[in-house]
């Protein structure tokens, strides 16, 4: 078993109001990314999922406060203070959002924004730049790349949209963890399934590390070789997939699979 990348121990926190009150929203959240695989953080809605993955950028909102914890990558505490992430965010760590159109800054293409991150981590002159964000268009299977870099981000459909950020976050900033947060949703069901099979080839060619934030445990069941539970900023259960859909400890768990119609499937599923 590959040891983790991304260690996550004792994460607590939660919103500070105007008037100082801090409401609870996180609390002692521990688990462990093996490198090389796609872990899945799953749970439902404000469970804390997708918070607790800014966390790990350090880009949770600003009235969030850390009241304890610790958030450890190849050994380093990201949350041990802004110096703590130089280097970090974006070119060892990426992301890719749930809606990649509003993730884009909409005045500029998409190729001059591929471009721009690319000489931001690697350097280079500008041509050089923009002909890596065409080939990382056309690595994920966009038409006419060299066309579509020169489109603006309400030019691409969803589903191309989604691939220009995997482009952006895996191929232009080649970093070694790439946490997805919801990447299908909204989605049609064709694309979702076109999106994770990118997604999974890129994660085996590339020796990538991935947490892939998601409800859906279809494509949990299908992607995944971990799996962390979430109810209410708790992980409630943790451990390898087949574990989790066929003898799950816990009754959320239990609720989870019964709620997504895959508790009597479990065991064809991940066969």
């Amino acid at each position: 078993m590959s040891p983790p990348l991304l260690e996550i121990e004792g994460l607590s926190g939660g919103f500070r109001a105007s008037d100082g009150t801090l409401t609870p929203v996180l609390h002692d959240v521990s688990f462990a990314v093996p490198a090389g695989a796609i872990t899945a953080l799953v749970g439902e809605t404000g469970s804390g999922k997708s918070l607790t993955a800014l966390c790990v950028l350090g880009i949770q909102p600003p009235a969030f406060r850390r009241s304890a914890g610790r958030i450890l990558f190849a050994g380093r505490d990201l949350a041990a203070g802004p110096e703590a992430m130089r280097g970090i965010r974006g070119r060892r760590i990426s992301i890719v959002f749930q809606d990649a159109r509003a993730a884009m800054n909409p005045v500029f293409t998409v190729g001059r924004q591929l471009a721009d991150v690319h000489r931001l981590h690697h350097g280079g002159s500008a041509r050089a730049a923009m002909r890596r964000a065409v080939e990382a268009l056309r690595a994920v299977s966009i038409p006419e790349p060299e066309r579509r870099a020169r489109g603006y981000p309400h030019e691409f459909s969803g589903g191309m949209a989604q691939r220009a950020m995997i482009a952006l976050a895996v191929l232009v900033c080649e970093p070694e963890l790439v946490i997805l947060d919801e990447p299908t949703t909204g989605l049609d069901v064709t694309i979702q399934a076109a999106i994770m099979e990118l997604i999974a080839a890129l994660v085996e060619e590339r020796g990538l590390t991935a947490l892939l934030i998601t409800h859906d445990l279809g494509v949990v069941a299908a992607n995944c070789a971990d799996v962390v539970v979430m109810r209410a900023g708790r992980v409630v259960e943790a451990a390898g997939t087949e574990a989790i859909f066929t003898h799950p400890r816990e009754a959320y768990t239990r609720a989870l699979l019964e709620a997504s119609r895959l508790g009597e499937a479990a065991e064809a599923v991940v066969a």
